[in-house]
Protein backbone atom coordinates (compact mmCIF):
# COMPACT_ATOMS: atom_id res chain seq x y z
CA UNK A 1 0.00 0.00 0.00
CA UNK A 2 1.01 3.36 -0.75
CA UNK A 3 0.13 5.56 2.16
CA UNK A 4 1.22 8.97 -0.21
CA UNK A 5 2.52 9.81 -3.70
CA UNK A 6 2.51 12.43 -6.00
CA UNK A 7 2.60 11.71 -10.10
CA UNK A 8 4.33 14.21 -12.77
CA UNK A 9 4.51 17.10 -9.81
CA UNK A 10 5.12 20.11 -10.96
CA UNK A 11 5.29 23.43 -8.73
CA UNK A 12 6.92 26.82 -9.96
CA UNK A 13 6.44 30.07 -7.84
CA UNK A 14 7.06 33.28 -9.53
CA UNK A 15 6.47 34.85 -12.78
CA UNK A 16 9.11 35.83 -16.39
CA UNK A 17 12.48 35.96 -14.92
CA UNK A 18 11.84 35.41 -11.71
CA UNK A 19 10.16 32.15 -12.35
CA UNK A 20 11.30 29.13 -10.13
CA UNK A 21 10.65 25.41 -10.92
CA UNK A 22 10.97 23.93 -7.68
CA UNK A 23 9.31 20.89 -8.30
CA UNK A 24 9.84 19.33 -11.96
CA UNK A 25 7.90 16.59 -12.94
CA UNK A 26 8.69 14.43 -9.97
CA UNK A 27 6.50 11.04 -9.67
CA UNK A 28 7.48 9.18 -6.01
CA UNK A 29 5.60 7.12 -3.90
CA UNK A 30 5.80 6.15 0.16
CA UNK A 31 5.16 2.89 1.09
CA UNK A 32 2.42 2.71 3.94
CA UNK A 33 4.03 1.09 7.19
CA UNK A 34 7.25 2.44 6.01
CA UNK A 35 9.98 4.89 6.85
CA UNK A 36 11.38 7.39 4.32
CA UNK A 37 13.73 10.22 3.97
CA UNK A 38 13.71 13.19 1.55
CA UNK A 39 17.53 14.47 0.78
CA UNK A 40 18.67 16.44 -1.51
CA UNK A 41 21.34 19.87 -1.96
CA UNK A 42 20.17 23.37 -0.67
CA UNK A 43 17.54 23.94 -3.42
CA UNK A 44 16.34 20.88 -4.47
CA UNK A 45 13.06 21.23 -3.73
CA UNK A 46 12.55 18.41 -0.98
CA UNK A 47 10.69 20.96 1.19
CA UNK A 48 8.37 22.16 -1.90
CA UNK A 49 7.94 18.21 -2.18
CA UNK A 50 6.99 17.04 1.49
CA UNK A 51 4.71 20.05 1.35
CA UNK A 52 2.51 19.75 -1.53
CA UNK A 53 2.57 15.54 -0.91
CA UNK A 54 0.75 16.68 2.35
CA UNK A 55 -1.28 19.08 1.15
CA UNK A 56 0.09 22.03 2.73
CA UNK A 57 0.59 23.65 -0.68
CA UNK A 58 -0.75 22.87 -3.72
CA UNK A 59 1.09 21.49 -7.25
CA UNK A 60 1.04 23.79 -10.82
CA UNK A 61 0.28 21.10 -12.53
CA UNK A 62 0.49 16.85 -12.03
CA UNK A 63 -1.13 15.24 -8.53
CA UNK A 64 -0.91 14.20 -5.27
CA UNK A 65 -2.86 11.58 -3.37
CA UNK A 66 -2.93 10.68 0.15
CA UNK A 67 -4.12 6.81 -0.12
CA UNK A 68 -6.38 6.53 -2.44
CA UNK A 69 -7.48 10.12 -2.18
CA UNK A 70 -6.62 13.21 -4.84
CA UNK A 71 -5.92 15.99 -2.88
CA UNK A 72 -6.13 18.67 -6.02
CA UNK A 73 -10.19 17.19 -6.22
CA UNK A 74 -10.57 19.00 -2.25
CA UNK A 75 -12.10 21.89 -1.78
CA UNK A 76 -10.21 24.22 1.18
CA UNK A 77 -12.60 22.90 4.18
CA UNK A 78 -12.43 18.83 2.86
CA UNK A 79 -8.75 19.55 2.47
CA UNK A 80 -8.60 20.87 5.93
CA UNK A 81 -10.55 17.54 7.36
CA UNK A 82 -8.45 15.50 5.61
CA UNK A 83 -5.22 16.81 6.99
CA UNK A 84 -6.61 16.81 10.48
CA UNK A 85 -7.67 13.35 9.90
CA UNK A 86 -5.65 11.56 8.06
CA UNK A 87 -2.20 13.48 8.43
CA UNK A 88 0.15 14.18 11.49
CA UNK A 89 3.08 16.84 10.81
CA UNK A 90 6.47 17.32 12.79
CA UNK A 91 8.27 20.38 11.98
CA UNK A 92 11.73 21.40 13.64
CA UNK A 93 10.20 24.58 15.37
CA UNK A 94 7.95 22.32 17.91
CA UNK A 95 4.61 24.31 17.26
CA UNK A 96 3.65 23.71 20.79
CA UNK A 97 1.39 25.79 22.58
CA UNK A 98 2.96 27.49 25.56
CA UNK A 99 0.05 27.63 27.53
CA UNK A 100 -1.03 23.79 27.31
CA UNK A 101 0.45 21.15 29.40
CA UNK A 102 1.83 18.07 27.57
CA UNK A 103 -0.95 16.46 28.10
CA UNK A 104 -3.43 18.89 26.28
CA UNK A 105 -1.14 19.83 23.53
CA UNK A 106 -0.92 15.90 22.68
CA UNK A 107 -4.61 15.35 22.51
CA UNK A 108 -5.12 19.32 20.76
CA UNK A 109 -5.73 18.06 17.43
CA UNK A 110 -8.61 15.53 18.94
CA UNK A 111 -9.96 18.13 21.03
CA UNK A 112 -10.18 20.60 18.42
CA UNK A 113 -12.15 18.14 15.91
CA UNK A 114 -14.67 17.08 18.82
CA UNK A 115 -13.72 13.45 17.88
CA UNK A 116 -12.98 12.36 21.45
CA UNK A 117 -9.37 10.78 22.74
CA UNK A 118 -8.50 7.03 22.04
CA UNK A 119 -6.84 6.81 25.70
CA UNK A 120 -5.30 3.66 25.38
CA UNK A 121 -3.32 4.45 22.23
CA UNK A 122 -2.42 8.23 23.71
CA UNK A 123 -1.52 6.25 27.05
CA UNK A 124 0.58 4.22 24.72
CA UNK A 125 1.94 7.03 22.79
CA UNK A 126 3.07 8.58 26.11
CA UNK A 127 4.37 5.41 27.27
CA UNK A 128 7.05 5.35 23.92
CA UNK A 129 7.66 9.02 24.12
CA UNK A 130 8.78 8.90 27.95
CA UNK A 131 7.38 11.42 28.96
CA UNK A 132 4.62 10.10 31.98
CA UNK A 133 5.89 12.29 34.60
CA UNK A 134 5.95 15.68 32.18
CA UNK A 135 2.49 15.36 31.36
CA UNK A 136 1.68 18.30 33.90
CA UNK A 137 4.26 20.46 32.24
CA UNK A 138 4.67 23.32 29.93
CA UNK A 139 6.69 23.65 26.91
CA UNK A 140 8.79 26.09 28.60
CA UNK A 141 9.49 23.26 31.23
CA UNK A 142 10.87 21.05 28.89
CA UNK A 143 14.37 20.72 27.09
CA UNK A 144 14.17 20.60 23.02
CA UNK A 145 14.11 16.66 22.89
CA UNK A 146 11.31 16.70 24.64
CA UNK A 147 9.12 19.56 23.40
CA UNK A 148 9.66 17.40 20.05
CA UNK A 149 9.53 14.14 21.77
CA UNK A 150 5.56 15.55 22.66
CA UNK A 151 5.15 17.14 19.00
CA UNK A 152 6.00 13.60 17.57
CA UNK A 153 3.40 12.03 20.29
CA UNK A 154 0.85 14.99 19.09
CA UNK A 155 1.22 14.05 15.59
CA UNK A 156 0.56 10.31 16.02
CA UNK A 157 -2.28 10.56 18.82
CA UNK A 158 -5.07 10.85 15.94
CA UNK A 159 -3.71 7.74 14.47
CA UNK A 160 -3.13 8.90 10.89
CA UNK A 161 -2.29 7.36 7.53
CA UNK A 162 1.00 8.98 7.12
CA UNK A 163 3.28 11.27 9.60
CA UNK A 164 5.42 14.17 7.52
CA UNK A 165 8.23 15.44 9.82
CA UNK A 166 10.27 18.33 8.05
CA UNK A 167 13.54 18.46 9.55
CA UNK A 168 12.18 16.98 12.78
CA UNK A 169 15.96 17.29 14.49
CA UNK A 170 16.99 20.48 13.12
CA UNK A 171 17.22 22.43 16.94
CA UNK A 172 18.08 19.76 18.52
CA UNK A 173 21.58 18.40 19.50
CA UNK A 174 23.05 15.34 18.56
CA UNK A 175 21.82 13.17 21.83
CA UNK A 176 18.04 15.14 21.69
CA UNK A 177 17.87 14.18 17.96
CA UNK A 178 18.88 10.52 18.18
CA UNK A 179 15.96 10.14 20.31
CA UNK A 180 13.35 11.54 18.10
CA UNK A 181 14.65 9.60 15.35
CA UNK A 182 14.46 6.28 17.17
CA UNK A 183 11.20 7.39 18.04
CA UNK A 184 10.03 8.13 14.91
CA UNK A 185 11.64 4.53 13.86
CA UNK A 186 9.30 2.86 16.97
CA UNK A 187 6.35 4.54 15.46
CA UNK A 188 7.05 3.10 12.07
CA UNK A 189 8.36 -0.33 12.76
CA UNK A 190 6.42 -0.85 16.06
CA UNK A 191 2.72 1.09 15.65
CA UNK A 192 2.82 0.07 11.92
CA UNK A 193 2.51 4.01 11.08
CA UNK A 194 3.68 5.33 8.42
CA UNK A 195 6.89 8.93 8.05
CA UNK A 196 7.88 10.59 5.51
CA UNK A 197 10.96 12.94 6.83
CA UNK A 198 12.68 15.74 5.00
CA UNK A 199 16.61 16.31 6.24
CA UNK A 200 19.38 17.40 5.36
CA UNK A 201 21.49 15.00 7.46
CA UNK A 202 23.08 11.76 6.62
CA UNK A 203 22.83 10.47 9.95
CA UNK A 204 19.10 10.92 10.48
CA UNK A 205 18.51 9.88 7.10
CA UNK A 206 20.17 6.52 8.40
CA UNK A 207 17.11 5.34 10.87
CA UNK A 208 14.98 5.30 7.29
CA UNK A 209 14.36 2.61 5.54
CA UNK A 210 14.66 4.21 2.08
CA UNK A 211 15.83 7.70 0.88
CA UNK A 212 14.99 9.28 -1.75
CA UNK A 213 17.00 12.39 -3.15
CA UNK A 214 16.47 15.22 -5.35
CA UNK A 215 18.09 17.39 -7.23
CA UNK A 216 17.39 20.43 -9.23
CA UNK A 217 13.86 20.04 -8.42
CA UNK A 218 14.06 15.72 -10.06
CA UNK A 219 14.14 12.47 -8.63
CA UNK A 220 17.41 11.10 -8.95
CA UNK A 221 18.18 8.31 -6.74
CA UNK A 222 16.82 5.94 -4.53
CA UNK A 223 18.69 4.48 -1.86
CA UNK A 224 17.45 1.05 0.45
CA UNK A 225 18.94 0.39 3.48
CA UNK A 226 21.17 3.33 4.01
CA UNK A 227 24.35 3.85 6.23
CA UNK A 228 25.25 7.70 6.93
CA UNK A 229 28.47 6.81 5.24
CA UNK A 230 26.39 5.74 2.35
CA UNK A 231 24.43 9.04 2.10
CA UNK A 232 27.11 11.13 2.76
CA UNK A 233 29.15 9.43 -0.24
CA UNK A 234 25.70 10.19 -2.08
CA UNK A 235 25.60 13.85 -1.26
CA UNK A 236 29.42 14.80 -2.15
CA UNK A 237 28.83 13.08 -5.51
CA UNK A 238 25.82 15.94 -5.72
CA UNK A 239 28.41 18.71 -4.88
CA UNK A 240 31.01 17.15 -6.83
CA UNK A 241 28.49 17.27 -10.30
CA UNK A 242 28.02 20.71 -9.67
CA UNK A 243 31.02 21.99 -9.21
CA UNK A 244 32.44 20.53 -11.93
CA UNK A 245 29.35 21.78 -14.15
CA UNK A 246 27.91 18.55 -15.32
CA UNK A 247 24.37 20.08 -13.86
CA UNK A 248 22.51 17.13 -12.08
CA UNK A 249 23.83 14.12 -11.14
CA UNK A 250 22.54 10.63 -13.37
CA UNK A 251 19.88 9.24 -11.42
CA UNK A 252 21.09 5.48 -10.09
CA UNK A 253 19.57 3.29 -8.03
CA UNK A 254 21.42 2.27 -4.69
CA UNK A 255 20.19 -0.78 -2.75
CA UNK A 256 22.86 -2.21 -0.90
Amino acid sequence: MTAARVVDAVKTYGTGDARVRALDGVTVGFPGGRFTAIMGPSGSGKSTLMHCAAGLDTLTSGTAWIGDTELGALGDRQLTLLRRQRVGFVFQSFNLLPTLTVAENITLPQDLAGTGTDREWVDALIDVVGLGDRLRHRPSELSGGQQQRVAVARALAGRPEVVFADEPTGNLDSRSGEEVLRLLGRAVHDMGRTVVMVTHDPVAAAHADEVVFLADGRLVDTMADPTAEKVLDRMKAFDSSRDTGRGTAPRQRVTS
